[in-house]
């Protein structure tokens, strides 16, 4: 049995039969993707049994400890969210009384959100097991963690440049 994996032979197949189309940023994009499903599946169980999203999670966790509390679109600027997709997992939230959204006396416009007890307790619950589990699918980075971070940060620069964000 072939031991590549599919991804490495999708790869090879498109580069061998189209080999005028460069096929390079695939294999980055293929190999973050990897990364990226590995990271959430560390976590699936965590927040199943916490009955939450990951898109949930991402909201509460800048919550947590803001000072001064955050408005939705300057959550929204620093998650890179869209504005409507913070906007509809605020609401659930706010429903699963999670959160609490009071008028910004600065800006009438905006309102000022802030985490629940039931919020805080959930987050500080959730987030320190997500962290450990998270530790533990990176322990064997060891000392190439500053290399690894250094790559991930160039790449993230370069995205960000080319990028209408």
């Amino acid at each position: 049995m072939d031991e590549r994996s599919l991804r490495d032979r999708t790869c090879d197949l498109w580069r061998d039969r189209n080999p005028e189309l460069d096929t390079s940023a695939m294999v980055v994009v293929a190999q973050v993707k990897r990364i990226s499903t590995l990271l959430d599946r560390a976590v699936e169980d965590i927040y199943a049994e916490a009955d939450i999203t990951a898109a949930e999670v991402g909201l509460l966790v800048p919550l947590r400890y803001a000072d001064p509390p955050l408005t939705a679109i300057r959550l929204a600027e620093h998650l890179g969210m869209s504005r409507a997709g913070v906007g509809k997992t605020l609401t659930k939230l706010e429903r699963r009384a999670l959160i609490t959204r009071a008028q910004n006396p600065t800006d009438r416009r905006s309102t000022l959100i802030h985490l629940t007890t039931a919020g805080i307790n959930l987050i500080d619950e959730v987030f320190p097991r997500e962290i450990e589990a998270h530790t533990q699918l990176l322990a064997d980075l060891n000392h190439e963690r500053p290399a690894v971070l250094q790559g991930l940060d160039r790449l993230a620069r370069s995205l960000e440049a080319r990028s209408d964000c």
